[in-house]
């Protein structure tokens, strides 16, 4: 195989790995604009503010946190950018989101893939979302405690102050 070969593959595979993001990201944006449009993410966000304020979250987190857990990181990271760039998430919101969705993404997906390869479904899925609470859970304690992210915030405004 020659190199021209080797950068034809290269190149129409990465095409068509971003065409089938594309896909599914860009209807997710437009879903996602429609729905803020039309309060469906206000009906969304007080469905999972129990979720949301056990890990003293904001309500704004809830649906990008129903995204990543299930469709998986790589769509849910495009609603959650989207949604931090619109300013609707805080930094807690971003690390906590990133923490249960690392141990508990694609949930749907990622369990029928094991399922068919002769795993129990049921074991996984709720090991994998016993896992994500704890750890999220725990995080956000830390969070509140060790990082202290108000005092982090003055002292960011203390600093520029200076400058």
């Amino acid at each position: 195989m020659d190199i021209l070969e080797i950068f034809k593959e290269a190149t129409l595979g990465s095409l068509s790995s971003v065409w089938q993001i594309a896909i599914i990201v860009i209807p997710l944006m437009i879903i996602m604009q429609l729905a803020k449009d039309y309060k469906i993410l206000d009906y969304i966000s007080r469905f999972l503010k129990p979720v949301t304020d056990f890990f003293g979250m904001s309500k704004e987190s809830g649906f990008p946190l129903l995204i990543g857990l299930i469709f998986g990181l790589s769509y849910g990271a495009g609603v959650i950018i989207q949604s931090s760039k619109e300013g609707n998430l805080s930094k807690k919101d971003l690390v906590l989101l990133i923490v249960f969705l690392a141990s508990c993404h694609a949930v749907v997906e990622d369990t029928l893939i094991f399922v068919a390869v002769g795993a129990n479904g049921w074991v996984l899925f709720g090991a994998r979302l016993v896992v994500a609470v704890i750890a999220t859970y725990i995080m956000s304690k830390r969070l509140e405690k060790v990082f202290s992210l108000k005092e982090m915030d003055i002292q960011r405004e203390i600093i520029k102050q200076n400058i």
